[in-house]
């Protein structure tokens, strides 16, 4: 825990508010899975970035002058008990000792304390909309400070939605985010590796899932950054197929999208690679025109590009190829203009990454696709999805195929955080051989 890298995120933070202003985020909440079961904790990444605090039941105020401190948290208080059974605590003496919180207090004490401070303050800053339960306290604690204005005191004049400032501020990744990226990218291609040499037909698509996963756990992640899709032959055309149930069979695709995520960064790689280790000729042809089509997008990653640049180059690739092969009718101007390429190539070609696996910040700036600067962070993810309804030859029923890596923008270029999981012909068929 580096307290430094926390408070230089703060201080950014407030640099962009109001002298009087506050700020009050508070974490994600406990959700319950069935009876006494909760699920998997992970905190609210906006809450996580700005202080670290990885516990439930926490609430994180910035306050600029205030003569306490300005960084304030409300946590749960060490208790020996409840420590017993449900695990260790940082308690108020922890929050400011491991965190760097100028003050801590009680979460019980949050209604008695919080509303004196936001008294006085002009604007509060939060995530409006993201915690329903939460926002309703604030109007609550807002009425209350309301109706003590006869003893001259004033309320805040308005709620503000911290995210247009504070996910712009998250956009652009500094050294300590990407090494974490690195790991996150590192750990998940070494899964994605294993999987390709675990495989065979006759498993059930959640086995190869458990021995990639498994990778991910000895490399250090604790946790998954989104649900595995691990999708074998037609299942391989439904883009967020999770169910990972079905039996892999001999001369089928599997079409693997996973990621880790290390210290709450996270990476998201797709692969995909033939179950008995060699491509047929159909899915060859296809596959190559996906690597082709990621190729022509990595050379619209680096800063000066737009972010529709990448996503055009793989469209036009793949329209052509998929006309030279057959599955499309007419001219590529005509392909592109009408968007024909849709039915086999319905999304786009990537999408920003970060501490969410779809993270935050803004794809247009006042209309127009904004330019890509360095430290920005995005998935690189072109496909082909020929499903059994498809009004082409049967030969290519059930062949879907998608390859992402993970980019970060550089000034001259960029830098693919995930190339080690393989993805060539050659290298998937020579790892499949081990």
């Amino acid at each position: 825990m580096n307290k430094d890298i926390y408070a230089r995120r703060r201080a950014e933070l407030v640099n962009q508010i109001g002298e009087n202003d506050i700020v009050i985020v508070p974490t994600a909440p406990e959700r319950s899975r069935n009876g006494d079961v909760v699920y998997q904790f992970r905190p609210d990444s906006d809450f996580y970035y700005l202080c670290g605090f990885d516990e439930p039941e926490a609430v994180m105020v910035i306050s600029p002058g205030r003569a306490q401190g300005e960084f304030v948290l409300f946590c749960r208080e060490k208790d020996r008990f409840r420590e017993m059974w449900d695990g260790r605590r940082h308690g108020l003496e922890g929050a400011m000792e491991v965190f760097g919180a100028d003050d801590a207090f009680p979460f019980e004490d949050m209604h008695e304390i919080l509303p004196g401070m936001m008294e006085e303050k002009e604007k509060v800053f939060t995530t409006v909309g993201r915690y329903p339960d939460f926002d309703a306290q604030l109007l609550g604690w807002m009425n209350k400070i309301k109706q003590d204005t006869r003893r001259g005191k004033h309320a805040p004049y308005e709620f503000v939605d911290l995210n247009h400032i504070l996910h712009e501020q998250r956009l652009f990744k500094r050294p300590d985010e990407i090494n974490l990226m690195r790991r996150a990218g590192k750990m998940s291609a070494a899964g994605h590796l294993r999987a390709m040499q675990a495989c065979r037909s006759g498993m059930y698509e959640y086995q190869v899932q458990a021995v990639m996963e498994c990778e991910f756990r000895k490399a250090g992640s604790r946790y998954n950054a989104y649900p595995s899709i691990v999708a074998g032959g037609e299942n391989a055309c439904i883009l967020h197929y999770v169910e990972n149930n079905s039996v892999l069979r001999n001369g089928d695709l599997l079409l693997i999208d996973a990621g880790a995520e290390y210290q709450c960064y996270a990476a998201d790689i797709s692969r995909t690679f033939p179950v008995n280790g060699t491509f047929s000729g159909e899915q060859k042809a296809l596959y190559e025109i996906v690597l082709d089509a990621q190729e022509a997008a990595f050379e619209k990653c680096s800063a000066g590009h737009t972010w529709d640049e990448p996503h055009q180059a793989a469209v036009r690739i793949i329209s052509q190829g998929l006309i030279d092969e057959g599955l499309l009718q007419g001219s590529l101007s005509d392909v592109l203009e009408n968007k024909h390429y849709n039915q086999f190539y319905m999304h786009r070609t990537g999408h920003w990454l970060g501490m969410d696996v779809h993270d935050v910040g803004d794809y247009q700036v006042e209309g127009d696709w904004r330019e890509l600067e360095p430290g920005m962070v995005f998935t690189v993810e072109p496909g082909i999805y020929v499903s059994a309804s498809s009004d082409v030859d049967e030969r290519w029923h059930n062949i879907g195929i998608r390859v992402e890596d993970n980019v970060l923008v550089q000034k001259g270029g960029y830098e693919n955080f995930t190339k080690a999981a393989p993805k060539t012909v050659a290298d998937i068929e020579a790892a499949m051989a081990i």
